[in-house]
């Protein structure tokens, strides 16, 4: 599941294959930007706001969003008129870019879009601080998150208004880790800095590795994950049975309830109050 640490991954790779190289051509499979055209043109920067990624193009921002499926694969270019065999179905693909070096394509993406640069705000201007940017403000974060006190943490850290690069999985192994359900308020969090803290450094931690750890055993299957995706098994802390629920958010009323993972031991009783 792309979260912070993934997106952050697919811009530093992206940046390696594109940053400070012309386009050869570029195909956007949206119907809004079909048109768009920007063979012959440099691209400037690329970078990453949370989960987003933002390409910089002729004064122009290729802006994307992973959401649950999306992925950009990257492709060396071939001797003569060969072309790279693509590891996922040509219908998904959402932009291919080209370079003398390489092709990016950008498959399932949840958002594509693209836009002048000076209104890049629009897409990214709500972000709060990112985790793993060099705009990161701990005191920040925390002042968003105290600003509604009466809302569950685990839906608070999920608002990317917050604090920029959570996602399913880090928030219910943050809970873990700080021994609170995902539905104790706010305000009720003992020792909310150091939840924060240890946000930024579990992104950190994983931010280079190809599978994500939380537990610093194995990075993958049931060692790799504390509660998430676990229902059933006992806990590696105190051998209690994890327990699964779903938790909405009445801030984000259309929005799905999201799955929550906890230990009933480690994090209290199976039912606590969102407000």
């Amino acid at each position: 599941m792309p979260e912070g640490d993934t997106v952050w991954r697919q811009a530093r790779d992206l940046r390696a294959v594109l940053e400070g190289q012309r386009l050869l051509s570029s195909d956007f499979r949206v119907p809004s930007f079909a048109t768009v055209d920007f063979s012959g043109q440099l691209v400037s920067r690329v970078e990453s706001r949370g989960k987003h990624l933002l390409m910089f193009v002729a004064g122009h921002v290729i802006h994307s969003h992973l959401s649950m499926e999306g992925h950009w694969d990257i492709y060396p270019a071939l001797p003569g008129d060969r072309r790279a065999r693509w590891r996922r179905p040509a219908f998904t693909a959402r932009v291919v870019l080209e370079t003398a070096a390489a092709t990016a394509v950008g498959f399932s993406l949840g958002t594509l879009e693209v836009m002048p640069e000076e209104l890049v705000s629009d897409a990214v201007g709500h972000l709060g601080p990112d985790l793993l940017g060099p705009d990161w403000d701990a005191e920040e974060a925390l002042r968003r998150l105290l600003a509604e006190p009466g809302r569950a943490i685990g839906v608070a850290l999920l608002d990317q208004r917050n604090l920029a690069g959570i996602g399913n999985i880090y928030r219910n192994e943050l809970c873990f880790l700080a021994r609170v359900h995902p539905a104790t308020r706010v305000a009720d969090v003992p020792e909310l800095p150091r939840l924060v803290e240890l946000a930024k450094r579990l992104l950190e931690a994983n931010k280079d590795r190809p599978q994500r750890s939380t537990t610093g055993g194995p990075a993958r299957g049931e060692a790799a994950m504390w509660v998430y995706g676990l229902a059933g098994k006992p806990c590696k802390r105190c051998g209690s049975l994890i327990r699964h629920d779903t938790l909405a958010d009445p801030v984000f009323p259309t929005h799905a309830a999201r799955d929550i993972y906890w230990c009933p031991r480690c994090q209290g009783g199976s039912e606590q109050p969102a407000s």
